[in-house]
């Protein structure tokens, strides 16, 4: 019993990694991602374009930064990398589309730089397809 308990607190970073980097990004699919791909032309007609870019290269960064990036950190893959266009994305939401937020107000984004910054420094854990492909 004592050696099954050692192996479990040796891997419950790792495991707490994998939580986090699940739980975050189904969070972030099923709230942002998947209704943008779902009704794609309603969300892109309202979709602000804070740089003047074009709306439709406004949503598609948005579409990777909400469907494809929280893809890669499920499976463990390039998760620092993957958790960079998610905090830009919501840096830009907080600070250019929603200025006027308050904290309440904007509490999930800030939750969001939270959960995937913490990924961005610890990277993916054992529990990843990283890992996995490095063996």
């Amino acid at each position: 019993m004592t050696s099954a308990l050692a192996l479990l607190v040796a891997s419950s970073t790792d495991l707490g990694l994998l939580f986090l980097r699940v739980g975050a990004s189904v969070i972030l699919l099923i709230v942002h991602g998947l209704p943008k791909v779902r009704h794609y032309r309603a969300e892109a007609a309202r979709m602000e374009d804070p740089f003047h870019v074009g709306k439709k290269l406004s949503m598609a960064f948005a579409i990777f930064a909400e469907v494809v990036c929280p893809l890669f950190m499920i499976a463990g893959f390039a998760t620092r990398l993957a958790a960079l266009p998610i905090m830009v994305v919501t840096v830009i939401a907080l600070l250019r589309v929603h200025p006027e937020w308050t904290v309440e107000q904007g509490q999930f984004a800030w939750m969001l730089l939270v959960l995937f910054g913490t990924i961005a420094i610890a990277g993916a854990g054992h529990y990843s397809l990283a890992a996995l492909l490095s063996r």
